[in-house]
């Protein structure tokens, strides 16, 4: 059995009965605002963030869930839409999973304007249900991920990130989200706030380790389809060219800023930045790092009985730096 396939088992049901609600949650009567969703929703992913929801929901609440933990796992899937949509439209992106993104399709106006829709739909749902404690959770999730794209494009200006400003970054761009998810499955159980903050920290960790994996992928991974050095030729400042740049000579460390900066198109000198950072030990300490994210997020699990919400996490943490894409 698939690994994904074997996290999702013991939420099978609810996974099933998530994605009617979800599907119901984005009804509109503007038909050409039917079919666009009705794309969306058709071209989902995994749906790691849903899933998250329901696993901590019910190892926190004793393998029950509720319509709050439908919701909350609605809402955060509205408004983790509505931010891909508008990241399309931010990166002139013409493809999402493998096929056309709603701006590619229908333009990159539509596409803003379905992005806000879904926003505001995920903001209602929250509101009609007087679920005001999980509409905060979100609302802060959505503040932090618009201010870390901010921080980033910044950074990326000036190339003067350090390692702390970086994980600033990934924290707020996709911790923050993961995080919310986790959250948001103890409080619709009604948790008690300091287990609300475990299980958020717990998020946070994972989603922390998931970004560190996601950069090396760009230094090459067979298993996947992503070009390396796409994060360099976007300037973009990962953990293990961080890494090589603190633990440069003066003269490398110019030479590797002034090819970031003004020759991150050319190819050769691309995959020169790239060997650098994998001679001088860029990609050791960023696979030690996630590591160490990956283990303190498996010992806040410690303390939870056995149980298959508590395994499936578990294989989930492992999942995040095992994965091959």
């Amino acid at each position: 059995m698939k690994i994904v396939s074997r996290i999702k088992l013991p939420i099978d049901k609810e996974m099933e009965l998530f994605e009617k609600k979800f599907s119901q949650s984005m009804s509109s009567k503007v038909s050409l605002l039917n079919r666009i969703t009705h794309y969306v929703v058709n071209r989902k992913g995994k749906q790691m963030r849903p899933m998250f929801v329901f696993l901590i929901a019910k190892m926190t609440g004793q393998g029950n869930v509720n319509e709050r933990t439908y919701r909350g796992a609605s809402v955060i899937e509205l408004i983790h839409t509505a931010t891909l949509v508008h990241d399309d439209v931010v990166d002139d992106s013409n493809r999402r999973r493998g096929f056309f993104s709603i701006n590619a399709l229908w333009k990159n106006k539509i596409a803003v304007l379905v992005g806000d829709y879904l926003l505001s739909k995920g903001l209602l749902l929250s509101i009609d249900n007087n679920d005001f404690d999980l509409l905060k959770i979100i609302s802060v999730a959505v503040r932090e991920m618009s201010e870390g794209e901010l921080l980033q494009i910044e950074k990326a200006r000036k190339l003067d990130i350090t390692e702390e400003v970086y994980f600033e970054i990934i924290r707020q761009k996709t911790a923050t989200l993961i995080a919310a998810c986790c959250a948001m499955g103890a409080r619709s159980v009604m948790a008690p706030d300091d287990e609300v903050e475990k299980m958020r920290k717990f998020g946070e960790l994972i989603g922390t380790a998931f970004q560190i994996k996601d950069d090396l992928f760009d230094y090459g991974n067979e298993h996947i389809g992503k070009p390396t050095g796409i994060d360099i030729k976007e300037q973009k400042m990962t953990l293990p060219l961080i890494y090589a740049l603190n633990n440069a000579s003066p003269k490398d460390k110019k030479w590797l800023i002034n090819s970031v900066k003004n020759h991150n198109k050319d190819k050769k000198r691309v995959n020169e930045v790239i060997a650098f950072v994998k001679n001088n030990g860029g990609l050791e300490y960023a696979v030690t790092r996630m590591k160490d994210y990956q283990q303190e997020a498996l010992q806040l699990l410690d303390s939870y009985p056995n149980s298959p919400y508590k395994e499936s996490l578990e294989l989930m943490v492992n999942y995040v730096i095992d994965r091959k894409k």
